[in-house]
C-alpha cells in the first residue's frame, strides 16, 4: 500500500474526535456533533470548492459521527467524487464512506458502479484491490449483476498482479454467496481450479476458499480440484519450517492454507487414482506422525496451529471411512487428547471420536477408552465436555458394554446439569432398549430412570416401556412386582404412577397371589397416590380401577365406593366427571361376560421404530420442528401408495402372493360419475387386472399378450418425463402424467424378473378420444434387455370414460434407460402426440435379501474392487427424516437390515437383482449427515453398470 505522507494526518478529524472523547454528557456531545454537522454542511454548500483534502476530512468527520450511531443524511455525492481522486488517502476514504453508508437502492450507486469499473480497468493494483474490496463490502445482487462477469476475468488474467488475484477470489466468493445465479463459472471453471498450482501461497489459499464453496453445489465441475489439492498438501506437509518462510506460523507451515485444503476434500469421496490416493493416505500419515514429535515451541500458537491440522486431517480419514490403518491410529491420537490439560482439546478429542466410533473399522480401538470416558463425564468442570462424554459413550455402546454404560449414565444423572437431563435420559432409554438380553434389567432401568430424573422422562419414554411389557410375556409379571415395589416409596414420581397405573391394570392379577401384593393393597397403594396427580393421571388411574373391577371382583365394592363420591362425579374437570359417571355405570350394569370383553388386556403393539429413538434425533438434528413433521406426513403420502411405513420382521413374500390385491382380469373400465377425478378408485383393492404371477408363469407368461408395434413417428420425450419417472422409483402407484385432456395413472406389481403393469388413460373432457392408439418403444439396445408385451385397447374413448391397459414386462438382462411410450389420439380433430417414460427401473427387479451383521461385512469386503463401488456425496432436498428415509429404502426394493451398521443413524441395506441371464447381488449403506445436510450413497453390485445406476436413481430421492 502507498505510505500515507505527513499531511495526510487529517489534524482538524483528530481534534473532533478529541472533543467529543472530552464530552462530559450526552447532551454535550449531542451539540459539539451539531455544530460540526452544521459546519461540513456549510462547506459543502459554499461557493467556495473544495480540494481533496478537505472534502476527505470531511467525509471521514461523516463517516466517525455515523459509526457514534447518528444518522447521516447528506455527504454521500462528495464520497462518490472522492473516487475520482488520484490519489490513495482519499479514495479509500470514498470507497470506505459508500461500503458503510451507501445501500444499493441508492440513487448514487450508478455513479459508484461507473467509478468501480474505471477503476477495475486502470490496471493499478491498488485501485483495482479497493473498487474489489468496495464490491465485495456491498455485496448486493446490484452489485453482482454489475462486475460478477468481469471479476473472473481478472481473476485468471495471466497480467493481473497477486494481490489483485487474492482480493478477486474473495470479491467472487462474496458475490457466489449472495447471488449464486449471477456468477457464471462455466467458462472460468478450469482456469480457476488451476489457481491452486499458483506460486504466490496468498492467491492460493484464497482461491481455495472460493473452490470449497463452488464445488459444494457444482461438485462434478470442479472434481479436478482434487488431485491439485492433494499435489498442494503433499508440498506443504513435507516441506520444513524454513521452507515457506513468509507463510510460516510458529513452525508451523501454512496451517491455514493446509486446514483449507483438507476441508475442500472432505467434499469429495476418496480419489479413484491410485498414485493421487497413495499421495494422500502419505500426506495424513505424516500429519500423524508430526503429532506425535516433540513441540517446536512452547508458546500456544505453535500447538494450535499444529493441532487444527491434525484434527482436520482426523476429519479427513473420518469422512472417507475406507483406510482402517489410518483411522485406528487417528482413534490412538485421540485417545492422548482425552487427558490433556487444555479444555478444547478435550471437547474436540471426544467430539471426533463420536464419529470414529460408528465405523466399523474404529468402534473397536474407541472402546479401549471407554474408562478415561467415563472418568470425563464424573469430573469434567465444562458443561459441554460432559454432554460429548455422554454422545461417545452414547456411540461406543454395543452388547458388550451396555450395562457397563448404562449404569454409569444412570449414576451420573443424579447430578447432571438440568441443560442435559433430558439427553442423557432418551440415551439410556434408547441403549436400554436396544441393547436388552433381559428384558427384566430393561424394566429396572427405566423406572430406575423415573425415579433418577422423572421430570425429564418424557411421554415417549414411558409409552415405549408399556408397549415393550405389553408384547413380552415372559416380562409382565416381573414388571407388574417391581413397579408395585417401586409405587411403596413415600416420594413417588407421578410418571412411575402412571407406568404402575397401567401395568397393575393390565397385569395386576400375576401378583395377587401374594398376600402382600393382594388386590386391594394394590388398589389402596394407587389411589394413595391419586389427589397428588395431575388430571390426565386422575384419568389413566379411573380406567385402572375398572380394569381392577374386571381383574378382581371382590375390589367392586370399594372401587365403586369412590367413583360415586362427590369428588369423581361432580369433578370440576369434565373428563373426570364423564369417566366415573360411565365406569361406575358399567361395573353396575354390565355381566361379568361384558365386563370381560370389554375390559380385555390391551393387544400387542405393532413393532415400530422407537419413538424415543425418533424424539432423540430430532433433537439433535437441526430441522426439528413442525416442518420436518409436515414433510414427514407429505412424503410418506407419496410412498408406496401412501401406506405408513411400518418395521417388518417377516421374511420376503413368496412369489404366488398377491401384492397389491389384482384379482381378476380386466376389459376396459367404465366411466366415473365425475371425469374430474378419474383415477379415483384406480388403487383399490378391487381393481380388475390379470390373474397375478406364480412360480409356475414364466413359460406361458408372454404367450397370450400382443407384440408391440412400434411407432413411426413417435414424439420426443416431454422434458418433464425424467422428473415424473424419478417420482416412481421408490412406488409402484400413482398418476405418471395429467394435462387438461388426459389423465395417466399406474399400478405395478413385479416379483424376480416379471412384472405387470396397468396403464389407466381417463379422457378428462366431454368429447370422445378417436384413433387411441398407446405405443411402447424401446430406445437404444433395451429391446435385448427388456422385453414389454401390450393388450390392445379400444381405439376410442369415450368422453368421461376410463380404459386400462395391462403391460406383461420380463426383464431379460440389466437395463439402464426406461422404455418409452408414445400416445396419440385425435381430439377434436386435431392429433395429439406425446411420448412419456414408462416407470420401470432395474430396481424394480430386486429381491430383498435379509443376512446377518457377519455376513454382510464379509460379502461388503469382497466387493471391494473400484468398479464395483459407486459412491456420491449429494445435499438434502427435503427434510432429513429417518421414517421417510426409511420408507423410500423399502420402496426402492431391497431389505432394511437392522443392527448392522455400528451408527445407529445409518441405514444397510442388501438384495438381488433378478434378470432372466443373471443375478446381480447389491449392497447399500445411506450415511446421512444431519449437521450438514447432507447424504453419503455408497452401493456395491457384483456388475459396474449396475452400481453406477443404482446409485444414481437413488440419490435423486432424497
Amino acid at each position: 500500500m502507498p505510505a500515507v505522507s505527513k499531511g495526510d494526518g487529517m489534524r482538524g478529524l483528530a481534534v473532533f474526535i478529541s472533543d467529543i472523547r472530552n464530552c462530559k454528557s450526552k447532551e454535550a456531545e449531542i451539540k459539539r456533533i451539531n455544530k460540526e454537522l452544521a459546519n461540513i454542511r456549510s462547506k459543502f454548500k459554499g461557493d467556495k470548492a473544495l480540494d481533496g483534502y478537505s472534502k476527505k476530512k470531511y467525509v471521514c468527520k461523516l463517516l466517525f459521527i455515523f459509526l457514534l450511531g447518528h444518522d447521516i443524511d447528506f455527504g454521500h455525492m462528495e464520497a462518490v467524487n472522492l473516487l475520482s481522486s488520484n490519489k490513495y488517502t482519499e479514495k479509500q476514504i470514498g470507497y470506505l464512506f459508500i461500503s458503510v453508508l451507501v445501500n444499493s437502492n441508492s440513487e448514487l450507486i450508478r455513479l459508484i458502479n461507473n467509478a468501480i469499473k474505471n477503476d477495475l480497468a486502470s490496471r493499478n493494483p491498488t485501485f483495482m484491490c479497493l473498487s474489489l474490496h468496495c464490491i465485495a463490502n456491498v455485496g448486493s445482487r446490484e452489485m453482482a449483476e454489475a462486475f460478477a462477469s468481469e471479476i473472473p476475468r481478472i481473476l485468471v488474467a495471466g497480467d493481473t498482479m497477486d494481490s489483485v488475484k487474492q482480493s478477486a477470489a474473495l470479491c467472487l466468493l462474496r458475490l457466489y454467496k449472495t447471488s449464486p445465479d449471477l456468477v457464471p463459472m462455466g467458462e472460468w471453471t478450469s482456469r480457476v481450479v488451476h489457481l491452486l498450482n499458483d506460486q504466490h501461497m496468498g492467491v492460493v489459499t484464497a482461491a481455495v476458499s472460493l473452490i470449497t464453496c463452488l464445488c459444494k453445489k457444482n461438485p462434478d465441475d470442479f472434481k479436478t480440484c482434487v488431485s491439485l489439492a492433494v499435489s498442494r498438501l503433499s508440498r506443504i506437509v513435507s516441506s520444513a519450517s524454513t521452507d515457506l518462510q513468509d507463510y510460516t506460523y510458529y513452525f508451523v507451515p501454512a496451517p491455514w492454507l493446509s486446514v483449507k485444503l483438507l476441508r475442500l476434500l472432505q467434499c469429495y469421496p476418496p480419489p479413484e487414482d491410485a498414485a493421487v490416493k497413495g499421495r494422500l493416505v502419505e500426506c495424513l500419515e505424516t500429519i500423524l506422525n508430526k503429532a506425535q514429535e516433540p513441540p517446536k515451541s512452547k508458546k500456544v500458537q505453535h500447538s494450535n496451529a499444529k493441532n487444527a491440522i491434525l484434527f482436520e486431517a482426523i476429519s479427513l480419514i473420518i469422512h472417507y471411512d475406507s483406510e482402517p490403518n489410518l483411522l485406528v491410529r487417528a482413534c490412538n491420537q485421540l485417545g492422548q487428547f482425552l487427558q490433556h490439560r487444555e479444555t478444547n482439546l478435550r471437547y474436540l478429542a471426544l467430539e471426533s471420536m463420536c464419529t470414529l466410533a460408528s465405523s466399523e473399522f474404529s468402534h473397536e480401538a474407541v472402546k479401549t477408552h471407554i474408562e478415561t470416558v467415563i472418568n470425563a463425564l464424573k469430573t469434567e468442570r465444562d458443561v459441554s465436555v460432559r454432554q460429548r462424554a455422554a454422545d461417545l459413550l452414547y456411540a461406543m455402546c454395543d452388547r458388550t458394554n451396555a450395562k457397563q454404560i448404562v449404569a454409569e449414565m444412570l449414576s451420573y444423572l443424579e447430578t447432571a446439569d438440568y441443560s442435559i437431563r433430558e439427553e442423557i435420559v432418551l440415551k439410556v432409554a434408547v441403549l436400554a432398549e436396544k441393547y436388552a438380553v433381559d428384558y427384566s434389567w430393561y424394566v429396572d432401568t427405566i423406572l430406575n430412570l423415573i425415579r433418577i430424573a422423572g421430570d425429564y422422562v418424557s411421554e415417549e419414554v414411558w409409552y415405549r416401556v408399556i408397549q415393550i411389557v405389553i408384547n413380552r410375556d415372559d416380562v409382565q409379571g416381573y414388571a407388574a412386582k417391581t413397579v408395585f415395589e417401586a409405587l411403596q416409596a413415600p416420594a413417588c414420581h407421578e410418571n412411575m404412577v402412571k407406568v404402575g397405573g397401567y401395568i397393575l391394570g393390565e397385569f395386576g392379577n400375576l401378583i395377587a397371589g401374594d398376600p402382600r401384593s393382594s388386590p386391594l393393597v394394590q388398589f389402596n397403594l394407587l389411589h394413595s397416590k391419586f389427589h397428588l396427580c395431575s388430571v390426565s393421571t386422575r384419568a389413566l388411574l379411573l380406567s385402572t380401577y375398572i380394569k381392577f373391577i374386571n381383574l378382581f371382583p371382590e375390589t367392586k365394592p370399594t372401587i365403586q365406593e369412590v367413583l360415586r363420591s362427590d369428588s369423581q362425579i361432580r369433578n370440576a374437570d369434565v373428563e373426570l366427571q364423564q369417566r366415573a359417571v360411565e365406569y361406575l355405570k358399567l361395573s353396575s350394569i354390565a355381566s361379568t361376560d361384558v365386563l370381560a370383553t370389554v375390559l380385555e388386556e390391551m393387544p400387542p403393539f405393532p413393532e415400530r421404530e422407537s419413538s424415543i429413538l425418533a424424539k432423540l434425533k430430532k433433537k439433535k438434528g437441526p430441522g426439528a420442528g413442525s416442518e420436518v413433521e409436515e414433510g414427514k406426513k407429505e412424503q410418506n403420502s407419496e410412498i408406496n401408495g401412501g401406506v405408513e411405513p411400518i418395521t417388518s420382521t417377516a421374511s420376503t413374500p413368496s412369489p404366488s402372493a398377491d401384492l397389491l390385491g389384482l384379482k381378476a382380469v380386466a376389459v376396459a373400465g367404465s366411466a366415473p360419475p365425475s371425469a374430474g377425478n378419474l383415477l379415483v378408485d384406480v388403487f383399490s383393492d378391487n381393481v380388475p387386472a390379470a390373474t397375478h404371477l406364480t412360480p409356475g408363469s414364466e413359460d406361458n407368461f408372454l404367450s397370450s399378450a400382443v407384440t408391440t408395434s412400434v411407432s413411426e413417428e413417435p414424439a420426443l420425450p416431454l422434458p418433464e418425463a425424467d422428473d415424473l419417472l424419478n417420482k416412481f422409483v421408490c412406488k409402484n402407484n400413482g398418476v405418471l402424467f395429467e394435462n387438461q385432456l388426459l389423465q395417466m395413472g399406474v399400478k405395478s406389481e413385479f416379483r424376480q424378473n416379471l412384472g405387470r403393469m396397468y396403464v389407466f388413460y381417463g379422457n378428462k373432457t366431454s368429447v370422445q378420444f378417436q384413433s387411441f392408439t398407446p405405443t411402447v418403444t424401446f430406445p437404444g439396445d433395451l429391446q435385448s434387455q427388456l422385453n414389454i408385451q401390450t393388450k390392445p385397447v379400444d381405439p376410442v374413448v369415450e368422453g368421461g370414460a376410463q380404459v386400462q391397459q395391462v403391460l406383461n414386462i420380463e426383464c431379460l438382462s440389466d437395463f439402464v434407460e426406461a422404455p418409452l411410450i408414445n400416445i396419440k389420439y385425435r381430439y377434436g380433430g386435431t392429433l395429439q402426440n406425446m411420448t412419456l417414460k414408462l416407470p420401470i427401473t432395474i430396481n424394480k427387479f430386486f429381491q430383498p435379501t435379509e443376512m446377518s451383521s457377519q455376513d454382510f461385512f464379509q460379502r461388503w469386503k469382497q466387493l471391494s474392487l473400484s468398479q464395483q463401488e459407486a459412491q456420491k456425496i449429494f445435499k438434502a432436498n427435503s427434510p432429513m427424516d429417518a421414517e421417510v428415509t426409511k420408507a423410500k429404502l423399502l420402496g426402492f426394493g431391497t431389505a432394511l437390515l437392522e443392527n448392522v451398521d455400528p451408527n445407529p443413524d445409518n441405514f444397510v441395506g442388501a438384495g438381488i437383482v433378478q434378470t432372466k441371464t443373471l443375478q446381480v447381488g447389491c449392497l447399500l449403506r445411506l450415511e446421512p449427515n444431519a449437521q450438514a445436510q447432507m447424504y453419503r450413497l455408497t452401493l456395491r453390485t457384483s456388475k459396474e453398470t449396475v452400481s453406477k445406476h443404482l446409485c444414481e436413481l437413488l440419490s435423486q430421492q432424497f
